[in-house]
């Protein structure tokens, strides 16, 4: 495998990004940030000494000696390459440095998130290596063996956690990141899987340990980001064999790891064993609420939403404090086309508020060094670099803040824009207005003073599992039309919005075709009881069957309104520029066009998505709308056009220093299972490419082949 170019962040002072890293142990909550090599060089010519680093994930920790190795490739390979720079925000320094004496000193930390240690081996050049632990009040410790179990598992959890996704949001986070890949043979993988399987149960009593994603509450032995890591390696290499062995292992010890073995199962196509497997540890454990999920999603996925209903209402009791329980119970009723319980549910998710990665905390640098491998060099992502810094974004757009949603914010909305994409804008109000109290309705109440407190057997988490609101006709009556125009909503109490300065041209028409949706009232403006009474308004007989809107509910439908209006702006002026031969071309930069197509993603309007990416790829190369580009072709089965996204995606990556992405490897996977090695290896060869850079792609097909993946000559 070609090894990605070393990038170097040069210090103000010496040693002040390990001073930075003690500092922030304390404030660690998971995994850790990635691992942190520092290296002490001086000038051949002699001078001052002066420091840099830079961060990794997926190096060998399981050893002091497997780390020094690495520091190791550092110190006796310098780079003394002539490099590419690539504008003025990048800098090279030419090889004028080398390792002297005892006195420089090279420094590699990786985080033991089961113990909460930071791992130090001290490598002295040339000398000897010094290794130890850091706990989080600075105080050094002694590194067994039991700790470097720990530290291996971590680092292998932490490369899958930290690996991009092909579309570069995860290597634009943290500048000068090496990413390898940290499993890259069986031998590799039973050591992996041998250390998982001794550490399964550690902190049982402390489940919390090891943390989980951002969308479960409270982790357990189930859910945490050791399980997480374990599917996605799974996941992406295939190996279900190897997964189920070790899930019947660990079920001997605990029955709740059934429902682990139980995905595996239908993961790896056998379902049938699945099913009896749920069927049995659900009749020893029938509320277990991973065990449902696990039940209702195969339900689910068979088409059979009654019988995944039920798994579903079961699994919210069982776990109502769970976000993804109440979102699988929305999921179904929206396969239901339920849409009134499909909006009463979502509003009874609990929230959490987002807890992103730990990063590193580093001072500000002197420099940054960004080295260009020349076997990543392409030249039409070279020249989209340069082209980046002088685009320009248009306000509207850079203020769609259902760009920045993440975790069970992110999942919420994701949901709300599927009913609307079914069944339309003004069907979603109507609907809104039916379950929710809205404004008009409370003042009327309040005048009147009708307004009481709901019954306890009224909450919405009693209506979304009893199935006994009022029930609103699923059919809609306007829809969105292919365009994107948008009916007016029928409620004729809502106060039309004025038209905003600075949005694209279209933006008159395309207010006369949207309504900002009336505010529901929460739960806090109920027992505030300081508006003034609004004017006499109708009575609302069905008030005391309403609920009240919950104030991040009510949001998502103002964020979900302000998209709507862009991309009703965006497909009004796209069909004029159409029909208006003299207008010609419609134009927007590089960055524009890639907004412009997540936004239709986020709508679901997958085609038009497609066309905003391929007119972004048109003006540059951009990995976001490439890995879009890559989606529908993997959706229409056209392999050829799927590796000619894979080959300039995996090339991108290692430009930015990383080797291992577990959804492209995961795609070449799924192209050799279905296609075969050799043909995968002829396309790919007969593209008009470097072949450097092809090179580069038939790593990943070397990958399979060592694993034995289906389809691979090995």
């Amino acid at each position: 495998m070609i090894v990605p170019a070393v990038p170097e962040i040069v210090e103000e002072e010496i040693e002040s990004a390990i001073e930075s890293r003690n500092e922030a142990l304390q404030s660690i909550r998971e995994l850790g940030p990635p691992d942190l090599v520092h290296l002490v060089k001086q000038a051949k010519s002699g001078g001052r000494q002066f420091g840099v680093y830079h961060h990794v994930t997926g190096v060998d920790a399981s050893s002091s000696a497997s780390l020094a190795a690495y520091v190791n490739t550092l110190v006796y390979t310098p780079q003394d390459k002539t490099h590419k720079v690539v504008s003025g925000l990048y800098w090279w320094v030419p090889a004028l440095v080398e390792f002297r004496g005892m006195e420089n000193n090279s420094c590699c930390s990786c985080y033991n998130a089961f113990s909460h240690l930071d791992m130090r081996v001290d490598v002295k050049i040339p000398g000897g290596v010094e290794s130890y632990c850091i706990d989080e009040r600075g105080d050094k410790r002694v590194a067994s063996e039991g700790l470097w179990l720990e530290t291996f598992l971590c680092a292998v959890l932490r490369a899958y956690s930290y690996a991009d996704d092909g579309s570069g949001d995860s290597i634009k986070k943290i500048i000068g990141v090496r990413r390898f890949d940290p499993i890259t043979s069986t031998e590799v993988e039973h050591k992996f899987l041998d250390a998982a399987e001794r550490l399964f149960f550690k902190g049982k009593l402390d489940r919390s340990q090891l943390g989980s994603e951002p969308e479960i509450q409270v982790p357990n032995v189930v859910s945490n980001h050791l399980t997480t890591g374990l599917f996605s390696y799974i996941h992406t290499t295939g190996r279900y064999t190897s997964g189920i062995n070790l899930f019947e292992k660990l079920r001997t010890r605990d029955i709740e790891v059934s429902s682990l073995l139980a995905r595996v199962l239908i993961s790896a196509d056998e379902e049938v064993q699945a099913v009896k497997l749920l069927h049995d540890a659900i009749l020893q454990l029938p509320m277990d609420y991973s065990l449902l999920d696990c039940q209702s999603a195969f339900c689910q996925s068979k088409g059979q939403l009654e019988w995944a209903l039920e798994s579903a209402k079961r699994s919210v009791t069982a776990a109502p404090s769970e976000f993804g329980t109440w979102a699988k119970l929305a999921e179904i009723y929206v396969g239901l086309e339920q849409w009134d319980l499909a909006l009463l549910t979502l509003n009874s998710c609990p929230m959490f508020t987002y807890q992103d990665k730990d990063a590193p905390r580093m001072p500000e640098p002197q420099r940054v060094v960004l080295p260009v491998m020349p076997e990543s060099m392409l030249d039409e992502i070279d020249e989209s670099q340069e082209a980046i810094n002088s685009e320009l974004v248009h306000p509207s757009l850079r203020k769609l803040h259902a760009a920045g949603y993440k975790g069970t914010f992110l999942k919420a909305y994701s949901l709300l824009t599927e009913i609307t994409a079914k069944i339309g804008w003004d069907q979603l109000l109507k609907i809104r207005s039916h379950v929710f109290v809205m404004e008009e309705e409370y003042r009327s109440e309040k005048q009147t003073g009708g307004i009481q407190q709901p019954i306890a057997n009224q909450n919405a988490s009693t209506v979304a599992l009893h199935s006994s609101s009022p029930r609103v006709n699923g059919t809609t009556d306007s829809v969105e039309s292919q365009d994107g125009d948008i009916s007016p909503p029928a409620s004729a109490n809502t106060e039309r919005t004025e038209q905003s300065n600075g949005v694209p041209s279209g933006a008159t028409l395309a207010n006369e075709s949207i309504e900002k949706p009336n505010h529901t009232i929460t739960s806090e403006e109920v027992k505030a009881g300081n508006e003034d009474p609004s004017p006499s308004q109708p009575h609302y007989a069905q008030f005391h069957n309403k609920r009240l809107c919950e104030r991040w509910l009510d949001n998502l439908f103002m964020v979900l309104y302000e998209d709507l209006r862009i991309y009703t702006i965006w497909r009004t002026d796209m069909a004029r520029s159409k029909t208006e031969e003299s207008s010609g071309e419609y134009r927007k930069s590089a960055e524009e066009w890639e907004i412009l197509g997540e936004l239709a993603e986020r709508l679901h309007h997958f085609p038009e998505a497609v066309e905003a990416y391929q007119s972004c790829l048109r003006v540059r190369f951009s990995p976001k709308a490439m890995r879009g580009v890559l989606r529908m072709y993997e959706g229409q089965g056209r392999v050829g056009e799927v590796l000619q996204c894979v080959i300039r995606l995996v090339a991108w990556q290692y430009r930015w220093y990383s080797e291992f992405s577990p959804s492209l490897l995961h795609t070449v996977r799924k192209l050799i299972e279905s296609e075969g090695a050799v043909k995968v290896r002829s396309i790919v060869q007969a593209t008009s490419l470097p072949q450097a850079v092809l090179d580069l792609t038939n790593g990943y097909v070397e990958r399979c082949a060592s694993f034995r993946s289906n389809g691979s000559d090995g």
